[in-house]
């Protein structure tokens, strides 16, 4: 922010700009044949949309007492039947 002498909301819009270019491409990767098994690319997309939840609008891992306290529950203790 000093850099560019900007503020906060602008800042932030940046950063979320850039994560949505980057799931872009992602998605148009995961479309394209390639070397790798599905099953990993399936793992680390996963992964990513963790990491997505878990930092979106706070940070969810230093402060797990919030929300992911709520999707822990939801995902151990209150799963979907399949």
């Amino acid at each position: 922010m000093k850099e560019h002498r900007t503020n906060v909301q602008v800042a932030c819009k940046k950063l979320q700009d850039l994560v949505e270019d980057a799931w872009k491409d992602i998605n148009e990767e995961c479309l394209n044949p390639t070397l790798f098994p599905i099953a990993l690319l399936e793992r680390t997309v996963n992964f990513l949309r963790m990491v997505e939840n878990i930092y979106k609008q706070v940070d969810g891992y230093t402060n797990s007492s919030t929300k992911m306290k709520y999707f822990i529950s939801l995902l151990l203790v209150h799963p979907i039947p399949i």
